[in-house]
């Protein structure tokens, strides 16, 4: 096997373009297990865990945007200054495995692994999040939502390497919420990320582990937008009942060794409404 350590985003293009089939490697958090468990095979190995433009990021306050390189890790996001900037994603930073993961886990392999139980997904799909892509041929940009077409699959061309995510600072409540078999270190079996934007007045939801790729819900944001009153903070306890009827409707779970599809659509029932409701604590009745 061939490994190559590159030092400048050039250096892992170049090697890219050398070896389109090439695997790369950041993290290695997910990689790792899937070569030691003869689940994948790879001859070839680009490793741009030390690509400076990877490792940063910047928060353009004039566009009120926060970019993302690929490398930086989720200890990094979970922590302050990015915490501040994305609130949601430091919370499902913080529930990435243990803290050596949290240390290694990059955001741009959650986004190029494309499991649809990656804690960070949810979050980049409720911000409309948009996915930075680079190749010698020239970049490109590509809407969060368009980027994985399935399980483990994206619409990365042989060469290509995600260079980063930039997302938008909101002003408004953000949230993210999983389940899973246990408390901690655990796959999520169904999760879930709110956003509201109250000079926009919208209110994201999007949904995890229920569906081939992440799922927003469009119903239930119709629904939690018309009956909001965002000054006050304030929600419809009926409308509570019915936005978690909706992202119910909008999650398409299976069964499988985790849990059962009729325990992922009622446990995503449980966490939007919950999240709904730390939205706008001056909803009647509360949690």
């Amino acid at each position: 096997m061939s490994v190559t350590v590159a030092h400048t985003l050039d250096d892992a293009l170049a090697s890219l373009a050398a070896t389109p089939t090439a695997t790369v490697l950041a993290g290695g958090t997910d990689l790792m297990v899937e070569l030691n468990g003869g689940h994948r095979r790879t001859d070839a190995v680009v490793s741009v865990n030390r690509v400076r433009e990877l490792r940063s990021w910047r928060h353009d306050p004039a566009a009120a945007t926060l970019h993302i390189g690929a490398a930086v890790t989720y200890a990094e996001l979970a922590a302050e200054p990015l915490a501040s900037f994305a609130p949601a994603l430091a919370q499902a930073a913080r529930t990435v495995g243990s803290p050596q993961i949290r240390n290694a886990a990059t955001i741009g392999g959650n986004v190029g692994t494309a499991s649809p139980a990656g804690d960070g997904l949810p979050v980049l799909s409720a911000l409309d999040a948009v996915v930075h892509l680079a190749s010698l041929a020239g970049r490109r940009d590509v809407a969060f939502a368009e980027f994985a077409t399935g399980p483990k699959r994206t619409v990365l061309q042989p060469g290509e390497l995600i260079t980063g995510i930039t997302i938008p600072v909101l002003s408004g409540y953000q949230g993210y919420a999983k389940v899973g078999v246990r408390n901690a270190m655990v796959i999520a079996t169904a999760s879930a990320c709110l956003a509201v934007d109250v000079p926009g007045r919208s209110v994201r939801l999007a949904l995890g582990s229920v569906g081939p790729v992440i799922l927003r819900a469009p119903e239930a944001e119709a629904l939690a937008v018309a009956a909001a009153d965002f000054e006050a903070g304030a929600i419809d306890a009926d409308a509570v009942e019915a936005f978690g009827a909706a992202a119910g409707r909008a999650a398409r779970p299976i069964d499988d060794h985790r849990s059962s599809a009729a325990y992922r659509r009622r446990a995503i029932e449980v966490l939007a409404r919950r999240l709904l409701v730390r939205a706008f604590p001056g909803t009647p009745g509360g949690e």
